[in-house]
């Protein structure tokens, strides 16, 4: 796991790059898989991940926190509480009662499609996108797609890790990233 050397100074980086377990061919062969549950068993370090985040986001206007299911549902909520956003779950298939928006995208092993309720954000909100990880990309533009469909602005979106091999980021054509760390 490697810092993003703007932040090589913060022990709290440090401290959440060595809580998180790689999982060698899972979900499936050839996939190195990045375990935040072992972060989540470290209170410290899931407490630096979300004040790392809060420090970033407050006081820039941001209305919207939309995490993506399901480990945004894990870092979403304590930043949106932290900075007065509501939280917005962008879900799987089936999973949200009442009227929907759907986008269908292609993951590092797969496919899969986000829903959203069509009145969760207003035009002209301002919306913050966060998940676990980034990797092909995929998952982050299906958010912002949703979001931006429904009149959202989205400022930025905010993962935790970032696979800078998987080139994810070219993907997201220009919208701000902020990762905490790459793994390799």
């Amino acid at each position: 796991m490697a810092v993003c050397e703007d932040k090589e100074q913060d022990p709290r980086i440090r401290r959440i790059a060595s809580s998180i377990r790689v999982v060698p061919d899972f979900p499936k062969k050839g996939i190195m898989f990045q375990d935040i549950t072992t972060l989540l068993l470290d209170p410290k370090a899931f407490k630096d991940t979300a004040d790392l985040f809060v420090e970033r986001y407050t006081g820039k206007g941001i209305s919207v926190v939309a995490g993506v299911e399901a480990r945004g549902f894990i870092f979403g909520p304590p930043i949106a509480l932290a900075i007065g956003a509501k939280f917005i779950p962008l879900r799987k298939p089936r999973k949200l009662p009442g009227e929907v928006i759907s986008e269908n995208y292609v993951l590092e092993y797969g496919t899969d499609c986000l829903q959203m309720h069509v009145d969760a954000v207003q035009p002209g909100e301002r919306a913050l996108v966060v998940d676990d990880l980034i990797a092909t990309g995929g998952t982050l533009c299906a958010a912002i797609s949703l979001l931006e469909r429904a009149g959202a602005e989205v400022v930025e979106c905010a993962c935790v890790i970032e696979l800078p091999e998987l080139k994810g980021r070219e993907k997201l054509n220009g919208k701000p990233l902020y990762i905490l760390m790459e793994s390799h």
